[in-house]
């Protein structure tokens, strides 16, 4: 049983950095387009005020979870960004409030919540410290979108290991969602997180392994580069099979993002 404090206070500072970018726009600014087609800055923040209210039900109301859930059921392709939009149509203050008492909202909760508790999401149930760590993966790469809209280079810090966590984990997520048949070994995954440290994941002996620098692997799983831009390297078929499809976020298959050659 892990204890949940560390990611959680890394998603508070994952937060505020994010927030001490935001907070300085001008309201022109909160209307810039970022690299996700269709979404402003205003619905980048949007969707993470929505998402943060959506974990804090399941926190703390599982049967109010249970008709987001059915909300979600009902509407598959179109109720994420319905929340986005929402909340973009918010002046930008109100938005911002929206989200500053939403996640010191969740914050309070994940750090109350029981030891060993688990609770619903839209894929499997989570425990406290998974909750933060999928809301610290989404903070950073949304805040990511947000960061190039501006013009802002954030310089990666070692709060990417909860990020590259979650897509070491979600591998067999990726291909089920692509409809393939997940492999029955396990990968090595050895990555060079900002500090230098070297982050190891899977036996050392394991054939298939992935490669590369911590932030490339973070930005090739929450898709937010496209692989050949990247200097993750894959050895054998189905790591490199891992690479073209990796996901780490809830949802069906992303488009993913196009090669700087080709961006607009």
């Amino acid at each position: 049983m892990s204890d949940p404090t560390p990611v959680i206070d890394d998603l508070r500072r994952e937060s505020e950095e994010l927030d001490a970018l935001v907070a300085e726009l001008s309201e022109p600014e909160w209307r810039r387009q970022t690299p996700a087609p269709g979404w402003t800055v205003a619905h980048q923040i949007a969707h993470l005020a929505w998402t943060d209210q959506a974990a804090l039900t399941a926190v703390t109301d599982a049967d109010g979870f249970a008709k987001l859930v059915e909300q979600a059921l009902a509407a598959p392709d179109g109720f994420v960004d319905e929340g986005a939009e929402e909340g973009a149509r918010l002046a930008s203050a109100a938005l911002l409030a929206r989200w500053r008492e939403g996640r010191a909202a969740l914050d309070r909760a994940l750090r109350d919540a029981p030891p060993g508790a688990r609770f619903p999401w839209y894929g499997p149930p989570m425990s406290a410290a998974s909750m933060a760590t999928a809301r610290l993966m989404e903070t950073w790469a949304h805040g990511l979108d947000v960061a190039d809209a501006v013009g802002v280079v954030r310089e990666p810090t070692d709060r990417l290991r909860h990020v590259a966590w979650i897509g070491v984990r979600t591998r067999d997520f990726a291909f089920h969602a692509h409809g393939r048949t997940p492999p029955a070994d396990p990968f090595r995954v050895e990555l060079t997180a900002p500090s230098g440290e070297t982050w190891l994941y899977g036996p050392e002996d394991a054939a298939q392994r992935v490669t590369g620098p911590a932030l490339d692997f973070c930005l090739l799983v929450t898709q937010r580069a496209h692989r050949a831009d990247l200097a993750v390297r894959a050895e054998g078929a189905d790591a490199d099979r891992w690479l073209d499809i990796a996901q780490a976020f809830a949802g069906p298959p992303g488009a993913g993002r196009a090669t700087k050659g080709d961006a607009p």
